[in-house]
C-alpha cells in the first residue's frame, strides 16, 4: 500500500484487515473438521480384504460386471462390494444392512434413477434388510432421527465470527470506559486533598517522593477536556458509575477482546 493513491487507501486497508481476520477465524473451522475426520478414522474398525474376496473381485473384472461395466479398473470398488456380500452372509436375523455410496457411476443403474443399484448388483438388495443408499444423511435421519438432530445441532450450530472492525470498535469503547473511571479516581483524590494541583515549575522542583502526590495543572485541564470529549462521544450513561459486577464485566470484556486481537491476558492498560 506504500504507493497506493490517497483516495480509498484507508478503506482498502480496512477491507484487507477484515479478510486477514476472516482467514484466521475460518481456518480454525477447517482444522476442527480435519480433526473430527481423523478421530473417526482412528475409532473405525479396519475390515481386511481376504484372499477369497480378492479372487471374487478379480472374477468380476473377467466377467465385466459392475463395477467393471464401464471399462475402467474398478478393483477397489469390487473389493468393497464383495466385502459387503460377506457381511450379509454373516448377519443375524434382526440385522439391517445398508450399502451407502456416492459413487453412482460404478454402483448405480446407468442413465436412470441413481438411487437404484446397477442390475448386476440388484440381487444383493431387497430394500428391507439390505438397502442400497446414495445419501448417508437421509439414511441416518431415517434410522436415528433423534440422534442425528442432536448431533447436527452440536456440529452445525455456529455463530459467524465478529468482523475485525467490530472488535476494534468495542475495544475502543471499553478502553474509554476503563480510562474514564480511572480518571474519576484521580478527581476524587484531588477533591479529598490527597493529591495537589501545581504549576509545571513546582513539579520540576519537587523530589520524586513529593511528585507522587502532585499533578501538573495543565495535565489536569487536559484530562478534564478529554473526559468531556468522551462524554460527548458515548454519553454519560455509558461511562458509569458502575457496580462492582458491572466494573468486573467491563474489564473482563476488554481483556478478552485484547487477547483475541493478540495481547496477553489481563492487558488493561489505557
Amino acid at each position: 500500500m506504500q504507493f497506493a493513491p490517497e483516495d480509498g487507501r484507508d478503506a482498502t486497508l480496512k477491507q484487507l484487515n477484515e479478510v486477514d481476520h476472516r482467514v484466521a477465524t475460518g481456518g480454525e473451522a477447517v482444522n476442527e473438521a480435519v480433526d473430527l475426520i481423523e478421530k473417526l478414522f482412528g475409532k473405525t474398525t479396519p475390515v481386511p480384504a481376504s484372499d477369497d474376496i480378492k479372487v471374487r473381485a478379480a472374477d468380476r473384472a473377467i466377467a465385466k460386471v459392475a463395477p467393471f461395466h464401464r471399462q475402467m479398473n474398478g478393483i477397489g470398488d469390487a473389493i468393497i462390494i464383495e466385502t459387503y456380500i460377506d457381511a450379509l452372509a454373516a448377519r443375524k436375523d434382526e440385522d439391517v444392512f445398508a450399502f451407502v455410496t456416492h459413487n453412482i457411476h460404478d454402483f448405480s443403474q446407468k442413465g436412470a434413477d441413481t438411487r437404484i443399484p446397477h442390475p448386476d448388483l440388484a440381487p444383493l438388495f431387497d430394500g428391507v434388510r439390505s438397502r442400497y443408499e446414495t445419501n448417508l444423511s437421509a439414511l441416518l435421519s431415517e434410522l436415528a432421527s433423534d440422534l442425528i438432530e442432536e448431533t447436527r445441532f452440536e456440529r452445525e450450530y455456529s455463530q459467524d465470527p465478529r468482523q475485525l472492525s467490530e472488535l476494534l470498535e468495542a475495544e475502543s469503547k471499553l478502553t474509554t470506559q476503563v480510562w474514564y473511571n480511572r480518571k474519576w479516581n484521580i478527581i476524587a483524590r484531588v477533591e479529598d486533598g490527597e493529591e495537589k494541583l501545581v504549576p509545571k515549575e513546582v513539579w520540576n522542583q519537587a523530589t520524586p517522593e513529593e511528585r507522587r502526590n502532585l499533578m501538573v495543572d495543565t495535565i489536569w485541564e487536559g484530562m478534564l477536556a478529554a473526559m468531556k470529549r468522551a462524554e460527548e462521544e458515548f454519553g454519560t450513561e455509558e461511562l458509569g458509575p458502575w457496580t462492582d459486577f458491572e466494573w468486573g464485566m467491563i474489564n473482563g470484556k476488554l481483556s478478552a477482546i485484547r487477547w483475541v486481537l493478540g495481547d496477553e491476558w489481563d492487558m488493561l492498560d489505557t
